[in-house]
C-alpha cells in the first residue's frame, strides 16, 4: 500500500466531515462522489440545492450522498454572518458586510469550519490562493503558539533511503516568500507537527542553507542561525539542527563530517528552506529530476485544516487533498 493509499486509509478510519466550497467546478462534484461512495470523509456541499444536484448530474457526478447546505437558508446562514461580524467588527467590518459576506461560499465554508460543523476545509480548484486562504486567514488565524500560516509538500520519492521510507517534509515552498527568523522558526515547528500527524513518525528537522555549521557567515545564515535558536527555545525536546546544507542533511557520510555528532544530519525527514525561492526550486527538482510525487501544496499552521488546491488539481487531487485534511483533523 503508497503512503497516499495509507493516509486516504487513515481518513477512512476517522469519519471526519469535510466541506466543499466550490460547486461550481465538476471537479469538485466528481471528487464529491468519491468521498462518500469510497468512505473516505462526508462530504458537506455548499451552494442551492438544485442546482448543485442538476450541475452534477450534468457532470456525471451522483451527489445524492452529501449533504448540501445553502448560503440562502437564513436558519443557517444568520447565525452564521452574526459570528462573522462579531469576529471581524474591531477590523472595521459592519452587520451588513458580514450578511453580504456570509453569501459568498468561501466564507461561508469556512464559517461552517469556525463553529465546528465541519471538520476541515478544503478549496482552491477554481479561486487563487489569497481569495480562498483570506477567510480563514481573518477568522481562523494560526493555531495558538504560532503566528505563521505557511504551505508544505509532501515528497513521496521511490528509494526508501530518503526520509521516512521515502516520504519526506518540504516547507515552506509556497506561501512565505522572504520569511523572518520568527517565521522561520514557526515554519520548522508547524512542519514538525504535520510530519508527526501525517507520517506517524519523528519528525528530524533540518534548517537548511548555503552554510554548515558556520562555513559561511551572512544576513542570510544569521537568520537561520537565529530561528534554529528560537525553535530550541520554543520546543526543547524537537529534533531539529542547523545551519546545514542539504547534502549534509540528507548523506549520512557527508552529515558525520561536517556535522559530527548531530541528531539530524545524514538522517533529516523534514527540510525547512530558508526563502520561497529555494523551497520551490527545491521541491521540484526533487519532483522532477529525483522522480519523487509531491503531494501538495498543502497549508499548515491553521487552528483548523483550511487546505489550498492547486487550480490546475484533477479529481484525485482533491480527493487525497481531503483525506490529509481529515487526518490532520484527527
Amino acid at each position: 500500500m503508497s503512503f497516499a493509499e495509507q493516509l486516504v486509509e487513515r481518513a477512512r478510519n476517522l469519519e471526519k466531515r469535510i466541506v466543499l466550497p466550490e460547486t461550481e467546478d465538476e471537479r469538485t462534484l466528481k471528487a464529491a462522489e468519491v468521498l462518500v461512495n469510497e468512505r473516505i470523509v462526508d462530504v458537506v456541499l455548499v451552494g442551492d440545492p438544485d442546482k448543485i444536484t442538476s450541475d452534477a448530474k450534468d457532470a456525471g457526478a451522483d451527489v445524492s450522498g452529501c449533504e448540501i447546505i445553502s448560503p440562502s437558508d437564513k436558519s443557517v446562514s444568520a447565525p452564521l454572518a452574526e459570528k462573522l461580524y462579531q469576529l471581524r467588527k474591531a477590523k472595521g467590518m459592519t452587520q451588513e458586510q458580514a450578511e453580504e459576506l456570509i453569501k459568498d461560499y468561501l466564507y461561508f465554508g469556512t464559517m461552517l469550519l469556525k463553529e465546528g460543523r465541519v471538520d476541515g476545509y478544503v478549496g482552491g480548484a477554481s479561486h487563487t490562493t489569497s481569495d480562498n486562504l483570506r477567510p480563514a486567514l481573518q477568522v481562523i488565524k494560526a493555531r495558538p503558539g504560532l503566528k505563521t500560516v505557511s504551505s508544505f509538500f509532501l515528497m513521496i520519492h521511490p528509494d526508501p533511503k530518503w526520509g521516512e521510507n521515502g516520504v519526506m517534509l518540504y516547507s515552506d515552498c509556497g506561501m512565505v516568500e522572504m520569511p523572518t527568523a520568527e517565521q522561520l522558526a514557526d515554519i520548522a515547528a508547524a512542519s514538525a507537527k504535520t510530519f508527526n500527524q501525517l507520517v506517524n513518525a519523528e519528525p528530524r528537522v533540518a534548517m537548511l542553507s548555503y552554510s554548515t555549521k558556520g562555513s559561511a557567515s551572512s544576513p542570510d545564515t544569521e537568520k537561520v542561525l537565529r530561528a534554529l535558536a528560537l525553535v530550541k527555545e520554543n520546543a526543547p525536546d524537537l529534533v531539529v539542527d542547523g545551519e546545514m546544507q542539504v547534502d549534509a542533511a540528507l548523506i549520512p557520510s557527508v552529515g558525520e563530517r561536517k556535522c559530527k555528532g548531530s541528531p539530524v544530519a545524514g538522517k533529516a525527514n523534514c527540510l525547512i528552506f530558508p526563502d520561497l525561492d529555494a523551497g520551490n526550486i527545491g521541491y521540484k527538482i526533487t519532483e522532477r529530476l529525483g522522480g519523487a510525487q509531491a503531494l501538495g501544496p498543502l497549508v499548515q499552521g491553521m487552528a483548523k485544516p483550511t487546505h489550498d488546491l492547486s487550480r490546475g488539481c484533477s479529481v484525485d487531487d482533491i480527493v487525497k487533498v481531503c483525506a490529509v485534511a481529515a487526518v490532520m483533523a484527527e
